[in-house]
């Protein structure tokens, strides 16, 4: 063969190979597109009902938390020593305590020790006043009294009548006078508004109780001592005149 044969021939060739490659990178052409029908709607879906709820379930009950024991509170030790507040109706009264000058009402003294004490309160214009009050350790409160009379006081005597005597006891209290004897006829009780005279002569050492409107008694002391008749008529007309000028009467 030639060499113009041979160029020919690999024309034909390089002809032939580009021709593949052209056909084999070209696209197919796309089909027609087919009409097709609308597919029905889909039917509404159906509206769910929520699940029942669940019934409640009881709980259990709950165990109370075991309470604690307050804790130990440390008691303070018992006092041993007494305090004293000390009042009285008369403000600025001395105070005597077993003899001892401790101050004016109203006052209050510690560290005492306990026990039965005697205390005594004098103001001016007054009688004094003594009492015996019993000290306990801790607080004592004590309100004493100057501006009060109490009454109770009595004489063995011989009542002297027409005929013969008696004897008895003649007593004397806040509400009057107190005649005890065995002879019931001569026994009398009088209230101070009853009796128009009471009297003592001390030199005749007689005491003379006159009953308003009745009868007379005319006694002697028992031991024909004239002291106690005059002691016993000044106690009680001491009484009288203090619950006149308004203290409190003790009965």
């Amino acid at each position: 063969m030639n060499r113009a044969a041979l160029i020919v021939v690999a024309l034909a060739v390089l002809i032939g190979v580009g021709a593949f490659f052209m056909m084999r990178e070209a696209p197919a052409p796309a089909p027609p597109p087919e009409t097709r029908a609308a597919a029905p709607a889909p039917p509404p879906a159906k509206k769910e009902e929520p699940p029942p709820a669940p019934a409640p379930v009881a709980e259990a009950p709950r165990k109370a938390a075991p309470k604690r024991a307050p804790a130990p509170v440390a008691e303070a030790p018992a006092p041993t020593l007494a305090t004293l507040t000390l009042e009285s109706d008369v403000p600025g009264a001395s105070v005597f305590i077993d003899r001892q000058f401790v101050g004016n009402t109203p006052l209050t003294l510690d560290k005492l020790e306990p026990g039965t004490r005697r205390v005594q309160l004098t103001a001016t214009g007054f009688d004094s006043v003594q009492k015996s009050i019993e000290l306990v350790p801790g607080p004592n409160a004590i309100s004493i009294r100057i501006k009060e009379v109490s009454l109770n006081t009595k004489v063995p005597v011989v009542h002297k009548h027409g005929m013969g005597s008696c004897e008895g006891t003649l007593t004397a209290t806040l509400d009057g006078l107190r005649y005890e004897t065995s002879n019931k006829n001569d026994a009398f009780s009088l209230s101070y508004a009853q009796a128009e005279q009471f009297a003592v002569d001390y030199l005749q050492k007689n005491l003379r109780v006159k009953q308003r409107g009745g009868r007379t008694w005319n006694f002697t002391d028992k031991n024909d001592n004239a002291d106690a008749l005059f002691v016993f008529h000044r106690d009680v007309e001491a009484a009288r005149k203090k619950l006149a000028d308004g203290y409190a009467p003790v009965r």
